[in-house]
């Protein structure tokens, strides 16, 4: 059981997950405080190189198992063209109704 998209409760964490789906980059930056930042299995990460790498060019999509905290902890299957599919935590740190921060790894 998967909980759509437009079901997430926190509408900054929503509009990530629906731009990160649609491969849109756009939105995908729109959603994003300026100078936000990310780990990946607790190492920072350059946000630009990452996501071309683990989402856009390899067509990186979310299926939504649990969230927490208000919307702004989820446990997803994630996959991509690189890695195929594993199950995976992220958290989100919200500004100003924009993602200031994330925060992934395996689950």
């Amino acid at each position: 059981m998967t909980i759509p998209v437009e079901q997430l409760s926190d509408p900054a964490v929503r509009a990530f997950v629906a731009a990160l789906n649609a491969n849109d980059q756009e939105a995908f930056r729109a959603a994003l405080t300026p100078g936000a930042t990310m780990s990946d299995d607790g190492t920072d990460r350059n946000l630009d190189e990452w996501t071309e790498k683990e989402v856009f060019s390899s067509r990186g999509h979310m299926e939504i198992e649990s969230q927490k905290a208000d919307g702004r902890d989820l446990v997803a299957r994630y996959r991509n063209d690189t890695w195929g599919e594993m199950r995976t935590r992220w958290r989100f740190t919200v500004e100003d109704g924009k993602i200031a921060r994330f925060e992934t790894g395996q689950a």
